[in-house]
């Protein structure tokens, strides 16, 4: 396999990572007013993700950090380009940090509650503006003979970025639902199981319109059969979250969270696979303008020794994380909240 192909299956691996960690975290940040009917219950679903959001969000880090050493070009076209989407999203996120940390600073209900729409807003913005942002990268946008990006931010908006931004939202919300109903007991675990099973429907519908779409643009057999299979593992997910537990008191949580895990990463991974071997397609003269694995990497050296310090890094990052999920792996109610 060529360096370039390696590269690129590894800066979408990233971005899968990154959507499936961050997505249903995303997902819990916008439920927070919803599922938690009180301060307590609301700093219960908070605690789901306390502990791991921040580490989520080393996956974007990391994927733009490989974007920039391996896909100089790719990196300063989508990063100019896509310049004030991406500005959005990052002020966004920064909201969400401080939102999580402020909202225990004071006991005043209206202090709380500001905070609280704050980390709705931290959550829902960054989800519906990356499904605008990889909807407009697979559609491809006008380039001219300089790889620089000619087009507007209104141009971002297509109907075809929109619908991929709702089916973002919609995606994370189904799968921040089940990972509260995985992590929680009592009231909050079945609030969430039945909100769940509703989100889910409207994210199916909207994800097989878009994915259908996709591919009617940009196909292949790798991207229809991850699709399928995205379809498939959402389906069995919805399908497990109805299925009562072992328990008795709510729904096979794990396998259900497995599910729209599985289904969020399929789904990325076809939008990577009807994407190569372009890495930014132009609309305008695709031939000649668009950026490709090929002309848009750096030199091989480079390369070469990129992938020696991902061998050695790569996996002692990814057994931390899954140590961290380990350490926190077990339910939490309202209990465990102090008055």
């Amino acid at each position: 396999m060529e360096l370039t192909t390696l590269w690129f299956l590894l800066i979408a691996g990233l971005f899968v990572g990154y959507f499936v960690l961050e997505g249903f975290d995303f997902g819990v940040g916008m439920l927070v007013p919803v599922l938690g009917r009180d301060d307590r219950e609301r700093r219960v679903v908070i605690n789901t993700i306390g502990p791991l959001w921040d580490g989520n969000e080393v996956w974007l880090i990391t994927a733009g950090g490989a974007m920039f050493a391996a896909f100089p070009e790719w990196y300063a076209t989508l990063f100019s380009g896509f310049y004030l989407p991406l500005l959005l999203i990052l002020l966004a996120l920064i909201l969400r940090g401080v939102a999580f940390d402020f909202r225990g600073k004071r006991p005043e209900a209206a202090w709380r509650r500001r905070w609280d729409w704050c980390i709705v807003f931290g959550s829902a913005v960054p989800a519906f503006v990356w499904g605008v942002v990889f909807a407009n990268v697979v559609r491809g946008v006008p380039l001219d003979s300089g790889h620089n990006h000619v087009g507007g931010v209104l141009d971002l908006l297509n109907p075809y970025a929109l619908l991929g931004g709702a089916t973002m939202v919609a995606l994370f919300l189904t799968h921040g639902a089940i990972f509260i109903a995985l992590k929680t007991s009592g009231d909050i675990r079945r609030r969430a199981n039945a909100l769940a099973g509703r989100a889910g429907l409207g994210a199916a519908a909207l994800a097989v319109l878009f994915l259908g779409l996709t591919l009617a643009h940009r196909s292949g057999t790798a991207a229809v059969v991850l699709s399928a299979l995205a379809a498939l593992c959402l389906i069995g997910g919805l399908v497990a979250n109805r299925v009562p537990a072992r328990d008795g008191e709510g729904r096979r949580e794990g396998w259900a969270f497995a599910g729209t895990a599985a289904a969020v990463a399929l789904a990325v991974a076809s939008l990577f696979a009807g994407l190569h071997p372009y890495v930014l397609p132009s609309t305008v003269e695709p031939a000649v303008n668009s950026l490709t694995v090929l002309n848009a990497a750096s030199s091989a050296y480079t390369l070469k020794i990129m992938s020696w310090v991902a061998l050695v890094f790569a996996p002692i990052v990814v057994l931390y994380q899954g140590w961290t999920y380990w350490v926190f792996r077990k339910r939490i109610g309202t209990q465990h909240i102090p008055e």
